[in-house]
């Protein structure tokens, strides 16, 4: 199989547990009491050491093969949707790397639970919240952006007399207005979320 091809395969894994996650994030809307209850009956899955391993190789391939991708594919790119998909899946690659030594350091080294608190210690504390904010503002969107390059690509057919570019545009905005209610979910300015004392070290309390 080419490189492509396996990167459209541990893109599709990867896909599956980021739909997991952001679904997990969704019900922080509700409460922070039902964001972490998602969480811990969503670990028996994605925390079983198999799942772990698969999930773990797929990003580490993907971040590697989308370096390449992006290489091979930054000069020949000239729609729109081309250059979203592959400036997009560049952003993610930085993401990813980050986003997982981050988790990998907080649960393994700093031996915390990197839950609901852990994600938005930094989110939620000025002058941080100033990266944070688009660090994560732009990896979802980057994420909805990218299936929306490969959607217009691979599509070739209206829907509901919808073209493959107006389809793509679709679930680009769809990725804006989830960016917007995870956001709101993620944030104590409305609700008065306080986090607790032993996530200060990430914020250099």
């Amino acid at each position: 199989m080419t490189i492509k091809k396996l990167h459209y395969i541990s893109g599709l894994i990867i896909t599956g547990f980021i739909g997991i996650h952001l679904t997990n994030h969704f019900y922080s809307i509700v409460s922070v009491e039902e964001h972490i209850r998602v969480m811990d009956n969503l670990r028996h899955l994605y925390r079983n050491l198999y799942f772990e391993a698969i999930l773990l190789g797929a990003i580490l391939f993907q971040v590697i093969s989308g370096l390449k991708l992006f290489l091979f594919k930054r000069k020949t790119a000239i729609l729109f949707f081309e250059r979203l998909q592959v400036w997009s899946g560049l952003y993610l690659a930085i993401f990813f790397i980050i986003h997982l030594s981050a988790v990998l350091v907080g649960r393994h080294f700093l031996q915390l639970d990197t839950n609901f608190y852990f994600g938005v210690a930094g989110l939620n504390t000025f002058p941080l919240n100033l990266v944070f904010i688009p660090y994560y503002g732009l990896a979802i969107m980057s994420f909805f952006g990218h299936i929306a390059g490969i959607h217009n690509t691979k599509m070739k057919r209206n829907v509901l007399g919808i073209t493959p570019f107006g389809q793509s545009i679709i679930i680009s905005m769809i990725g804006v207005c989830l960016t917007v209610f995870v956001f709101y979910g993620l944030t104590n300015r409305f609700r008065g979320v306080t986090i607790p004392s032993e996530y200060n070290v990430l914020i250099g309390k």
